[in-house]
């Protein structure tokens, strides 16, 4: 049987995954090593250069929410990262999601649609680098993010939130400049048109046979430390 129809994954064993491998895109806590996101998703590409992961429509996913169950975006921003936090499950109504990560990157490059795929934007993480465990990969979200449009011109995005979580000390200065940094970088990037937006990506188009990556009861093991 294939990793498409059981949804295990090879990466232990060879190094890398398969097309078709189910794995998990998580994203631990700031300053905390515990799991608050966990995406299902089912691998495109991984080569040496790049992981390319597809997030289908109607996956199940962790995301964070307040300790009451109120959701995180519906929080006055002045306590939203001060408030105890649970985690809850939730499902992508959206349309999928198509996520890029380079190794090495403070940053993975997501990909979005419109209903009957029209291409809508690209969407720049910044992140810590991915780190690569047996079932998937895991990062801590740095707020900050940049907007591209499909005519090559961007935005900053969430800057208010990138204040707010410096004053309520989830990041220091120190940080809070190398993410400054990093989207610096980025947007270099973005200006020279470089991969991968160059490369065609807002044409692809995921296998009709893959199925929805279901998300496991331990979703939350295999910790891998994100920074010394």
């Amino acid at each position: 049987m294939t990793a498409e129809t059981t949804g295990t994954t090879g990466a232990a064993e060879t190094g890398s995954w398969q097309r078709g491998d189910h794995i998990l895109w998580r994203y631990r806590s700031n300053g905390s090593d515990r799991v608050h996101i966990c995406r299902p998703v089912t691998v495109v590409e991984d080569t040496p250069e790049l992981l390319a992961a597809w997030m289908a429509p109607g996956t199940v996913c962790v995301k964070p929410v307040l300790s009451d169950g109120t959701p995180v975006h519906r929080e006055p921003l002045a306590t939203r990262y001060t408030k105890p936090r649970s985690t809850t499950l939730s499902r992508w109504f959206g349309t999928g999601v198509l996520k890029l990560a380079r190794p090495g990157d403070p940053w993975s490059v997501w990909l979005f649609w419109e209903n009957g795929w029209r291409f809508k934007n690209w969407y720049v993480n910044l992140e810590e680098p991915l780190r690569r465990w047996a079932r998937g990969v895991d990062s801590e979200d740095h707020f900050l993010d940049i907007s591209v449009h499909p005519d090559g011109s961007w935005d900053w995005k969430d800057e208010d939130e990138f204040a707010q979580a410096q004053q309520a000390g989830l990041m220091d200065t120190g940080q809070a400049e190398r993410v400054r940094a990093a989207g610096r970088a980025a947007i270099e990037l973005i200006d020279a048109w470089g991969s991968p937006f160059r490369d065609g990506w807002e044409n692809w188009r995921p296998d009709p046979a893959w199925s929805v990556p279901e998300l496991p009861a331990d979703w939350d093991s295999g910790a891998t430390r994100l920074r010394p």
